[in-house]
């Protein structure tokens, strides 16, 4: 496990004028004024000491999840990582290794709590208004954030300020659009998939959800609850590229691994096939995976 940094040894990525609080010595704390809904959801699941733990043991962890990540990184290790939405830890602790720094940013101080235990840097902070300074990470990591942020376009252009030329900007497992653009009877079948608790949202299963997690969940799911919802190429292409990022896109099914980046995106999974045919939409094409992993590159000037 890394060690997390020094209260001195994190100044120097913090920006000079950083209202930051450090009464709550173990977290650094940024002065957050509006707080939307949305945002007190997510800092409210990812922070209840029931959920976090069960999302940390359950989502994000498998080996596909892991060996696509370190397919896409090389390697951190020696590295300054910032992980933005970091929750209760899952990308390190399931990628390992030996980041020089990892700085984990998260709403959630419950999150945070247990992201510190793994040995991520923790610092309580609105994703769209990062503490940090320019240019100061080798790579930003955004996994299954941007759709749960009011403004997408905000989060991502505050993650390519912080990555250094050369650095990565990689984001993953946020729904894309073409996928879930169920229209007429599909939006009727997965209105109805809905309704069990075995299927409670877009491309997550669970058996044991009580109806107030399911709830609070949802609440979380900003741009993951209706047809429309979700992200597009435009998304990537229109903010990074004026920044000076090359960008790739990989569409995807959760189940794919390293292969992904070999043209194997996947199948759609077969639970939701029917609303996708129901809605025109070809299940066995990239247009109906699940997700899409952009890995981005800061030009050097």
């Amino acid at each position: 496990m890394i060690s997390s940094l020094t209260p001195l040894d994190l100044e120097k990525y913090l920006i000079p004028n950083a209202k930051i609080d450090r009464a709550e010595e173990t977290i650094p704390t940024c002065e957050i004024h509006n707080w939307s809904d949305g945002m007190l959801a997510n800092a409210d699941f990812f922070g209840h000491p029931k959920y976090s733990e069960q999302y940390l043991k359950t989502e994000n962890c498998s080996r596909a999840f892991g060996e696509r990540w370190q397919a896409a990184i090389g390697s951190w290790d020696d590295k300054v990582v910032i992980d933005i939405g970091c929750g209760p830890g899952n990308l390190y602790a399931t990628i390992g290794g030996t980041p020089q720094v990892l700085i984990g940013i998260d709403i959630s101080r419950g999150a945070l709590e247990k992201a510190m235990q793994l040995g991520y840097t923790p610092i309580l902070a609105d994703a769209h208004n990062l503490p940090l300074i320019d240019d100061c990470a080798d790579i930003v990591a955004l996994n299954a954030v941007l759709h749960h942020c009011d403004d997408m376009v905000k989060v991502l252009t505050e993650a390519a300020r912080v990555v250094i030329p050369g650095g990565l900007l990689i984001t993953d497992e946020d729904p894309q659009r073409t996928a879930w653009h169920h229209k007429g009877l599909g939006w009727l079948v997965d209105e109805a998939r809905k309704l069990f608790p075995l299927y409670w949202l877009p491309g997550r299963g669970h058996l044991y959800r009580s109806k107030q997690e399911r709830a609070l969940r949802l609440a979380t799911e900003i741009h993951n609850r209706k047809p429309g919802d979700g992200v597009t190429p435009e998304l990537y292409y229109r903010t990074l590229e004026p920044l000076g990022f090359t960008i790739e896109l990989y569409p995807h099914n959760h189940g794919v691994g390293a292969e992904l980046f070999q043209g194997n995106y996947g199948r759609s999974p077969l639970k939701y096939t029917l609303a996708q045919r129901l809605s025109g939409i070809n299940p066995n094409s990239p247009e109906a995976a699940q997700s899409v992993m952009c890995i981005a590159r800061k030009l050097v000037n």
